[in-house]
């Protein structure tokens, strides 16, 4: 029987001779980063980009990952995964491009990090400064349980050393691509997120993404106002246990 699902897909699909008319009014474009000036800062260590493990090796022994040791992570991993994921790269003029590709170069999604064990860095909610390649401490405390909570009590999501966050903040792609603006908004968050698994795999760490969440109590955890920007995917990433 047709649902939301399917009734979302119809009213967004385009169709030849029926593209919708739309004029990009700049003086309305959404900010590109989003900061939190108040919040207390820790830069992160640059990104080692000089060398790696070779991407087709990474790419065959990638794997989700859900057994973690309780060995913290190094504040140098957390930094290298989230340039891999969205740092930037590259600048055009004013516009910075990144590692992960956006739909129009929008770059809707914003990450937040629920740290649990990474080495000098307290444990708390942390906001990603792109820009900056910085954190931003949100709360500072033991949240594993609450984002566990949030992930529909995966264990996963409590065990992790960082669990990732993704959110969308939804207006700077529907400022030019209107409704179809959702569909993007996902395949963005999917591109930030395959980056991070053969990321984290090229740093014998281990991932998994986590698509089964309780939005309403991830947004209220990081004070988001789900109509302007919501959680919609997340991953967790810690030191993997091995089988004996």
């Amino acid at each position: 029987m047709p649902g939301v699902g399917d009734d979302f897909l119809k009213s967004t699909k385009y169709e030849r001779g029926k593209l919708p008319g739309h004029y990009l009014d700049f003086s309305t474009k959404p900010p590109t980063y989003k900061t939190y000036p108040s919040a207390q800062r820790v830069d992160l260590p640059p990104p080692d980009v000089a060398d790696g493990p070779g991407l087709w090796e990474t790419m065959r022994s990638r794997r989700s990952v859900r057994a973690y040791t309780q060995d913290p992570m190094s504040l140098e991993e957390l930094s290298q995964i989230l340039w891999a994921t969205q740092g930037l790269t590259a600048r055009v003029g004013d516009h910075g491009l990144r590692t992960s590709p956006s739909a129009g170069a929008l770059y809707p999604i914003e990450t937040y990090l629920c740290v649990n064990r990474v080495d000098t860095l307290n444990p708390g909610i942390y906001h990603y400064d792109i820009e900056g390649h910085a954190l931003e401490l949100l709360q500072e405390g033991d949240f594993s349980k609450d984002v566990r909570a949030g992930a529909l009590d995966q264990q996963i999501a409590e065990r992790a050393s960082v669990v990732f966050i993704w959110s969308a903040v939804f207006q700077r792609s529907k400022w030019k691509y209107l409704q179809r603006a959702y569909r993007y908004v996902f395949l963005d968050a999917a591109h930030i997120a395959q980056n991070l698994a053969l990321a984290a795999q090229g740093l014998r760490l281990g991932s998994c993404q986590i698509g089964a969440l309780y939005d309403d109590d991830l947004n209220r955890l990081l004070g988001l106002e789900p109509d302007e920007e919501s959680v919609i995917y997340m991953s967790s990433v810690g030191k993997p246990r091995r089988e004996r």
